[in-house]
């Protein structure tokens, strides 16, 4: 297949000197839980002189705050959240409680262990740019210590010759202003009732919105764990631009992991400045990899599902919600896919049919992608698949945290070519671009 599809020569690696400013309490950060230490640190904090308390505020601040954005407002704000726990009189004045902020924090490198699993889509906004040229905005699987992920950004263009260039990343990373959706229940429409045995409990977990300060670059804003469903990451982002009518809104569905049980959740923006987070219901919304449509078929929004964990399927949903039985559109059959098979990223729509980049996983779990086209009328109908991946780990990519993989969640359709982001070995990114029209001619004639 190497006529398809060219390789980049970008690489897009972790870099582990970007870190979030948490909220730390001693006592509190392993598996093992303790008692909390918090007014026993506090008293030493207090005993410190005035000038032992001052030279080590100004060090601390002159040594941590070129990597984040207002760091004393920060350390006032974790102050202020562990001020109940500490007992006794609160102290006077800016220098003792930014102190106490500063013992009860810490640096968290975001992507130090892994940068991963992208998807990628327009930018809402394509001002400024070039004839032939699109604007884009990539979602990247952030993994830092303890195997926490979260979701990050970066942006970047395609050129009308098919290149790409990924802008520079902000030094600063920040997880926003979280607060639950007004009258979530009621919008969502969801109760207990609703889901199925065994993960009510999970699913019933009410959303919430995550607001970003509007000055804030994209590439510095972090979709963190927020609820418990999602308490040990939040997985493979896959962004889609929908259309409904005049309107556009961006969806992503995603995987939230508790430590023991995985389910998908759905994130909804229209500026990547204000994110809704909700859960999803029913027998199609299970497992991991859903993958929404660009757009409804007939009156209902359309998802890729591999609810059964090894097949992929089609499911519908008349609110986006609430999720029917999945109808199986393609089931492993060929060497490469037999011990599984999923997408990476929505469908794309063309004149042939809807473009689904899949995975397939094969002996030694060797992850290859391959290509399917579904009946634009009716996405169950299968139109044709590729005999044999598209793409495998050349030698530079084998190596990494889990050998042998490369992943998508989510192609760039720009002119005639296809721009195809791809994790490596669960490690880093890298780009592929793809002939359209020679693959839809191998798809139709399949």
């Amino acid at each position: 297949m190497s006529e398809l599809l060219t390789r980049s020569e970008h690489r897009l690696r972790p870099d582990g000197s970007r870190t979030l400013c948490q909220l730390f309490v001693p006592g509190d950060e392993t598996l093992i839980r303790g008692e909390s230490r918090a007014s026993a640190v506090t008293d030493r904090i207090l005993a410190l002189s005035d000038d032992e308390a001052e030279r080590t505020l100004a060090r601390t601040l002159g040594r941590f705050s070129a990597g984040h954005r207002d760091l004393a407002g920060t350390l006032d704000r974790h102050f202020r959240l562990v001020q109940d726990l500490l007992g006794g009189d609160i102290p006077a004045g800016r220098t003792r409680r930014q102190l106490i902020g500063a013992y009860f924090s810490r640096e968290y490198a975001l992507e130090a262990a892994a940068l991963f699993n992208p998807s990628m889509v327009p930018d809402p906004d394509q001002a400024g740019c070039q004839p032939g040229e699109t604007r884009f905005i990539m979602s990247l699987r952030a993994v830092g210590e303890g195997h926490l992920s979260s979701i990050e950004f970066r942006t970047g263009t395609a050129g009308a010759d098919g290149s790409i260039r990924i802008d520079t990343a902000s030094p600063f990373a920040g997880t926003g202003n979280v607060q639950p959706v007004p009258g979530d229940r009621d919008l969502l429409g969801l109760n207990v009732g609703d889901l199925d045995a065994g993960g009510a409990g999970r699913l019933a977990a009410p959303g919430y919105l995550v607001e970003f300060d509007e000055d804030s670059a994209l590439s510095e804003r972090v979709l963190w764990p927020a609820s418990p469903a999602e308490s040990q990451g939040m997985e493979d982002a896959r962004f889609v631009r929908c259309a409904d009518g005049d309107d556009a809104i961006y969806y992503a569905t995603y995987t939230a992991f508790d430590g023991s049980q995985v389910a998908p959740r759905l994130i909804q923006t229209r500026d990547f400045r204000s994110f809704i987070i909700a859960p999803l219901a029913g027998p199609a919304a299970r497992n991991k990899g859903m993958a929404m449509f660009p757009r409804r078929i007939g009156p209902r929004f359309a998802a890729l599902s591999r609810s059964d964990r090894e097949s992929n399927s089609i499911g519908y949903s008349a609110d986006g919600y609430h999720w029917g039985d999945p109808v199986t559109v393609q089931a492993p059959e060929r060497p490469w896919e037999l011990t599984q098979l999923g997408n990476c990223g929505s469908p794309i729509e063309t004149p042939a049919g809807w473009l689904v980049f899949t995975h397939g996983v094969g002996p030694m779990r060797e992850y290859a992608i391959g290509a399917v086209l579904l009946d634009l009328d009716q996405p169950e109908r299968l139109i044709g698949a590729l005999p044999e991946p598209l793409l495998v780990a050349d030698k530079s990519e084998r190596d990494g945290y889990v050998p042998n993989v490369v992943y998508s969640c989510g192609a760039l359709l720009h002119g005639g070519k296809i721009v195809l982001p791809y994790g490596c070995s669960d490690s880093f990114v890298r780009f592929a671009v793809v002939d359209l029209d020679l693959l839809l001619g191998l798809l139709a004639s399949g």
